[in-house]
């Protein structure tokens, strides 16, 4: 009886799977890189007006067909009286031009990722964003996988992002559940701490896993899919919507 209702229940995820996936290729056929809007969001504070050094993690929907399932996530830094913003991310398209897929360029920091709009998640400044700017730039070099994009499980973006969160002591957050392959743990490590700092996460090539930590709640990864419980800000995290219920603290 158990094995029968566990077979239904998978045909139902992965036929619903299937033609949400359908769904998202249809409704992204006529979209264009060329005509997508790259222009600031202008949540980020101008560097004339603000000289502090600043931290900024943001992340936003993906361009096309993989928007309507994940987030793309990026860091942007100012040191103090600098003139220009850093933006910090992995970008697939340069494994195929034979260059490492991590970028650190200056930029615009709060980009509109091909017409979606990006969401801050996490702001450091002052002294506060002096210091983990060093810890950022030191985990940079660190990334074990500059050469490598995998789009699903990982390495990709989200990957990278995580790995200088788990590396920086200031920056205790979490990228939504929808950022796909933020689970993916760095030198094929199965555990290692939750990327709040807080709790534990276990990872197997970020395929299957969980984590349970006091600022993450509760989540299961299977297939790279989260779905799990906020408990000290209540909130459901699913896949491909994120959050739902009260914005992460």
């Amino acid at each position: 009886m158990l094995h029968t209702r566990g077979v239904k229940i998978t045909s139902v995820l992965v036929v619903s799977l299937l033609l949400y996936t359908a769904y998202a290729f249809y409704s992204s056929r006529h979209m264009s890189y060329k005509t997508a809007n790259r222009e600031s969001a202008r949540i980020s504070p101008l560097p004339k007006d603000h000289p502090e050094a600043i931290v900024q993690v943001f992340y936003a929907r993906t361009f096309g067909w993989r928007g309507k399932f994940a987030v793309h996530s990026w860091i942007a830094f100012k040191e103090k009286n600098a003139e220009q913003y850093w933006v910090t991310q992995v970008l697939g398209w340069r494994k195929y031009r034979k260059m490492s897929v991590v970028a650190l360029d200056q930029d615009l920091p709060d980009r509109i990722w091909f017409d979606h709009m990006p969401v801050l998640q996490e702001q450091l400044e002052g002294a506060k964003a002096e210091e983990a700017i060093i810890q950022i730039q030191k985990a940079i070099q660190s990334y074990p996988y500059p050469d490598e994009y995998i789009m699903w499980p990982g390495p990709n973006s989200n990957s990278y992002i995580a790995h200088i969160i788990r590396n920086v002591d200031l920056l205790k957050i979490e990228l939504p559940p929808h950022a796909i392959g933020k689970d993916r743990l760095m030198k094929h490590r199965l555990l290692d701490v939750s990327m709040a700092g807080r709790g534990l996460s276990f990872s197997l090539y970020g395929v299957v896993g969980f984590t349970l930590g006091l600022r993450e709640g509760i989540e299961f990864h299977i297939l790279t899919l989260c779905f799990g419980l906020d408990f000290l800000r209540p909130a459901l995290k699913l896949p491909f919507l994120g959050r739902v219920g009260l914005k992460d603290a």
